[in-house]
């Protein structure tokens, strides 16, 4: 059997995330996943979530996740998500988001330096989507209008014809994220709005893409001409997170980072600027998610 007929019955079976080879693999957030089918899937559970999105909400759990007794969930939650720890300096956390934080070691998270490489900003599960030429993506079967995500109805024209790429990180990744090339860094806007989940199973009644708040920064690299790095919140992310920054910025340096949830990094490239893996993009096309992390190639630049 073929690898793209074998990504197809992984898909269709519901293994929706595979690996740099375009192998199926377990979801590490499975039953939160049946949870949020519970969630988004009745009336009184899409009722409740008039209260959940509400940023207050992730705002209060995180001032939670913030105090001292928060200490007590980080041996369970490594334990769970099956955390190497040897990954991370030794140190004692003073609360669970200062754990869900912390900084990794720089050489468990290699930044490839070739100059036409580009490289994944996290840790995350990437699915890549054309942009349409009236400027419009589909994720899990939602179409959206790019100029409603970016807020920017003429930023969005710029984006026509080109590819989105929406880095989803689940709790048990590093939460850190980087810049994804040397570049001129340009404005940063916040758009506010709420905070639904950005697990796949909300994509059938919500866009969240429309929705849920985001941050825009523009990004004037040396590779890949004008990208936009966006960062979306999520279900109880209390925070997005970014560093002040220089005018000039270089590959791979730390450009923020997201308290607990999951959350979503996204790059939009303009038309004829990239190539990604052929592999990711076998697995987007076939419906999967593919495991990437923070510094690693993901595609290369055309000239």
């Amino acid at each position: 059997m073929s690898e793209p007929q074998e990504e197809k019955i992984a898909a269709e079976k519901g293994l929706m995330i595979c690996d740099r080879e375009g192998n199926p693999t377990a979801d590490s957030c499975a039953s939160q996943g049946k949870l949020l089918k519970l969630l988004y899937g009745n009336p009184v559970g899409r009722a409740s979530l008039k209260l959940l999105t509400q940023p207050i909400v992730s705002y209060l759990a995180g001032a939670a996740l913030d105090h001292p007794l928060s200490t007590a969930a980080i041996p369970p939650f490594v334990l769970k998500k099956h955390i190497k720890m040897d990954d991370f300096a030794e140190e004692t956390y003073r609360s669970f988001n200062a754990f869900f934080t912390r900084p990794i070691k720089p050489a468990a998270r290699p930044i490839d330096r070739d100059p036409e490489a580009l490289i994944s900003p996290c840790d995350a599960k990437l699915f890549v989507v054309p942009v349409t030429e009236e400027a419009r993506f589909t994720v899990k079967g939602a179409e959206y209008s790019t100029a409603a995500f970016l807020g920017c109805r003429k930023l969005a024209a710029a984006y026509a014809g080109g590819q989105c790429l929406i880095f989803r990180l689940t709790p048990d990744d590093y939460h850190r994220y980087c810049y994804p090339d040397n570049c001129e860094v340009g404005k940063t806007r916040c758009i506010k709005g709420i905070l639904h989940t950005v697990n796949p199973v909300s994509a059938e009644h919500v866009k969240v893409y429309h929705t849920n708040t985001r941050t825009v920064t523009m990004l004037h690299t040396e590779h890949f001409g004008r990208v936009l790095q966006i960062e979306v919140g999520a279900m109880f992310v209390g925070r997005i997170v970014n560093h002040p920054h220089g005018k000039h910025m270089e590959r791979g340096v730390e450009k923020g980072y997201f308290e607990f949830g999951g959350s979503t990094v996204v790059l939009m490239l303009e038309a004829g600027k990239a190539a990604i893996d052929p592999q990711i993009l076998r697995n987007s096309e076939n419906g999967a998610e593919t495991i990437v992390r923070y510094g690693s190639r993901i595609g290369k630049a055309l000239r």
